[in-house]
């Protein structure tokens, strides 16, 4: 059982959070997709608390954090990241991200160069138009009295064909995060990509990056992740086989990118 703390954030809202691993290792803060909550990273943190102290929250309208009612944005997404590490005294960070994470990713990085160490792009994209999709799906999640077709077009989105054919666990345990997701909070992060374009200014990240694509991403494309490592200075590119959910997908290969490219010299 995950040991889950709270901490307010600047606007009054209190965000989830869980530590793991020892406090003399660098801590990993690990940001999770849309719809999701931090135990999407469950099958990873036994490993990476071997080598880091992992950090994950549950974002605002996610899981058990708080949902403000209203637009969000990427800056307040990304401030409760830097108010989370203040609270807890950490000067400095890795951080890894996936999909409206790998988005807090590149904002922090843009914007808070000295606390970001190294830093991981996964599934990710600086811009994803055109707004109006958004304004629709904004107004059909608030519209909704039932989750059921939502979550079943996030498993579409998320997951190869193989996984959905027939009876999955992994598969089921997202499917639950999305049903037990608040259309507001969804609703807000929604907007809070509506509105973001990060597709210049990402040129200003500085950290050592690593950005990881998969091949057959529905949503933020291979094509993205080509983007963001082509914009980004140095930055290192892995697409792996797979859909938007590669740490599942594809555990070990997803495992191994993150800690090869964390540990190296």
């Amino acid at each position: 059982m995950t040991d889950l703390r709270h901490f307010t954030a600047g606007d009054g809202c209190r965000i989830a959070y869980s530590l793991e691993g020892a406090k003399n290792l660098p801590v990993l803060v690990l940001s999770n997709s849309i719809a999701t909550n931090l135990s999407m990273w469950d099958g990873q943190v036994k490993e990476l608390s071997k080598q880091f102290r992992v950090l994950r929250y549950d974002s605002r309208g996610h899981g058990k954090s708080d949902t403000p009612i209203g637009a969000y944005s990427i800056d307040r997404l990304g401030r409760d990241v830097i108010e989370l590490l203040d609270s807890l005294e950490i000067a400095r960070a890795h951080f890894c991200g996936l999909s409206l994470g790998g988005w807090v990713g590149q904002w922090l990085g843009v914007h808070t160069p000295d606390r970001i160490a190294r830093l991981i792009l996964s599934n990710t994209t600086p811009y994803l138009g055109p707004p109006s999709n958004f304004d629709e799906q904004i107004r059909t999640v608030l519209a909704v009295e039932d989750m059921s077709d939502t979550a079943d077009q996030f498993m579409r989105n998320w997951f190869p064909a193989s996984m959905l054919a027939g009876p999955n666990e992994i598969v089921d345990t997202f499917r639950a995060m999305v049903l037990a997701t608040p259309p507001r909070g969804l609703a807000g992060c929604y907007a809070a990509l509506r509105d973001s374009d990060l597709r210049r200014t990402i040129a200003l990240i500085k950290a050592p990056t690593l950005v990881i694509g998969g091949k057959d991403d529905k949503v933020t494309l291979a094509s993205h992740s080509e983007e963001i490592a082509a914009t980004i200075p140095g930055a290192k590119l892995i697409l792996l086989p797979g859909v938007h959910m590669l740490n599942v997908e594809q555990p070990a290969e997803f495992l191994s990118a993150v800690t090869g490219f964390l540990t190296a010299a």
